[in-house]
């Protein structure tokens, strides 16, 4: 199923290499060792659980919907506007950095608000309907980037008090 998500993104102009830059981008500063494999690596892991698939599954369709007119007003008028107190979009995001917790959601704020690579690119107004989709690349990038943060054999430990 994840390949054919792979290819569902790439239909809509995101690469798993643009996800992994944005990864790599978040968790280099704490890993010193970290390549951009591996952060590929961890996009397709987070894009392989179902949970991840769903959310995605209905945002790209609300976007593609909105991109043919096919919405119910008043939802198509606050698509096509990409109505900035809707917040749907990033709510249904949130769906994905869950997936791995208060990292990723930290690291969701912080793409949600700086746009880089991909995202400002998705966010930007064009021939296309993006309004679920950059924040789903953001939400995806979050969670793979809190993904390789969970796996890092140098993080500290910390056992229970006794």
């Amino acid at each position: 199923m994840s390949t054919e998500m792979v290819k569902w993104l790439e239909s809509r102009g995101v690469t798993v290499a643009d996800v992994a830059d944005i990864v790599y981008s978040l968790q280099r500063p704490y890993n010193a060792d970290l390549t951009l494999a591996e952060c590929e690596s961890s996009v397709l892991a987070v894009l392989g659980k179902r949970e991840v698939q769903y959310v995605l599954f209905t945002g790209i369709a609300l976007d593609e919907l909105a991109e043919r007119k096919l919405l119910p007003a008043p939802l198509q008028a606050i698509m096509e506007a990409d109505e900035s107190l809707y917040g749907v979009d990033e709510t249904l995001a949130l769906g994905i950095t869950n997936v791995y917790g208060m990292i990723g959601l930290t690291s969701f704020g912080y793409l949600d608000k700086v746009k880089p690579g991909i995202i400002r690119r998705l966010n930007e107004k064009g021939k296309h309907i993006h309004v679920f989709l950059d924040d789903l690349v953001a939400g995806l990038a979050a969670a793979a980037s809190a993904r390789i943060a969970h796996q890092d054999l140098k993080a500290n430990q910390y056992g229970v008090p006794e």
